[in-house]
């Protein structure tokens, strides 16, 4: 079995190139997803970030609040280590459980969907690994789109994250995704990029 790993900065476009890996018959694990997830159902994880954070970024349900959250934790480096190095644990042991059951199964492959892919020691369970990097204006003008937040706020979050760089000096490939390319050109650039490793 095939694991891929995706990562770049936010507002990339790396689930852009997971739904590609997902139509050539990928099994697509999105980990943002899966910490959202996870903070609705793991009291684990929702206990350690109430300790570390306190309860006021809980909503009225007793949840984790995502955009109580943000303004705690971007612009103070510690408090943004301190949540990475918890969501990071829990979220990689949700993969490991994924990607045991995909072979299990008997998938083709599993991709992963990773900002931290390295942080979180994800990197080193992947056969291939793909940064996937666009322009700034771009990332922020998708980021603003997305997240329902200002230019400000998303540039605040942009800042929070290692430069395009350091994705792809870390990775086997790159893709520059910037919304020049059709959803055909994109699966078939990424099919180029895996024949290597499906010999």
């Amino acid at each position: 079995m095939l694991t891929i790993g995706l990562t770049g900065p936010t507002g990339a476009g790396k689930t852009t190139v997971l739904t590609a890996l997902a139509e050539l018959g990928y099994a697509a694990v999105d980990c943002d997803a899966l910490y959202h997830q996870l903070l609705a159902a793991s009291p684990a994880l929702a206990g350690e970030l109430t300790d570390r954070f306190g309860r006021s970024i809980l909503n009225r349900q007793g949840q984790v609040d995502t955009k109580a959250l943000a303004p705690v934790v971007f612009g103070d480096p510690q408090a943004l280590a301190d949540l990475n190095a918890i969501a990071h644990r829990h979220v990689a042991a949700a993969c490991r459980e994924r990607l045991q059951a995909a072979r299990a199964a008997g998938e083709k492959g599993v991709a992963l969907d990773a900002v931290a892919l390295w942080e979180s020691g994800l990197g080193a369970l992947c056969d291939v690994t793909i940064a996937v990097v666009a322009p700034e204006e771009v990332r922020l003008a998708r980021i603003v789109a997305r997240d329902g937040i200002s230019p400000a706020q998303a540039a605040q979050r942009m800042a929070a994250q290692q430069p395009s760089e350091y994705y792809v000096n870390l990775c086997d490939h790159a893709i520059v995704n910037d919304g020049s390319k059709s959803s055909q050109a994109l699966r078939e650039e990424v099919a180029r990029l895996l024949s290597d490793k499906l010999c």
